[in-house]
């Protein structure tokens, strides 16, 4: 009786060893990222000029080669000059403030299909103060960004540069 209770542990270990199952279904190709999460980033550009007669704001159509999940985050950038040959980029919303003491923001809102730049002041701010530079041939970059990698790898989304390594 000891001899078959020797036997059992035995041969329950070839049968579990010697057993093989189909192959399933290959796997989908992917974007390496970092630390093992995969995610694609994507992004367009956009140059508008803010007038009166659209209201100080312009609504720019998603391109349709971007999916856009509900579960992404959406962050725009403006273009605010260039240094050493490079870029500068401000996140949104960006306050700006006036030689005569005013203020107002650069801001946006999106849904699935649009975003729309707007710029936006308290109700005193009087938008005929605007300069050129600040209406005309504004340069926005909008950034799509899957949340769950946003937030898996703490990136620090007011670091423009940081943000673009990880935009195709």
């Amino acid at each position: 009786m000891k001899r078959i209770f020797y036997l059992i542990p035995v041969v329950a270990l070839l049968l579990l060893t010697s057993c093989e199952g189909p192959q399933g279904p290959p796997g989908f190709d992917g974007f390496d990222g970092q630390n093992g999460v995969n995610f694609v980033g994507q992004s367009f550009e956009s140059t508008i000029n803010f007038t009166s007669t659209n209201n100080y704001q312009e609504t720019v159509e998603i391109p349709l080669d971007i999916e856009l999940f509900e579960s992404d985050m959406v962050l725009v950038y403006r273009l605010v000059g260039q240094s050493g040959g490079f870029d500068i980029w401000r996140l949104l919303p960006e306050t700006v403030y006036t030689d005569d003491g005013g203020e107002f923001k650069y801001n946006f809102e999106h849904n699935f299909d649009f975003v729309t730049y707007y710029i936006e002041a308290p109700s005193t701010f009087d938008f005929n103060t605007l300069l050129d530079g600040d209406r005309l041939d504004q340069t926005f970059r909008t950034v799509i960004l899957p949340v769950d990698f946003v937030n898996s790898n703490n990136l620090d989304i007011n670091d423009f540069t940081e943000v673009m390594k990880h935009v195709q």
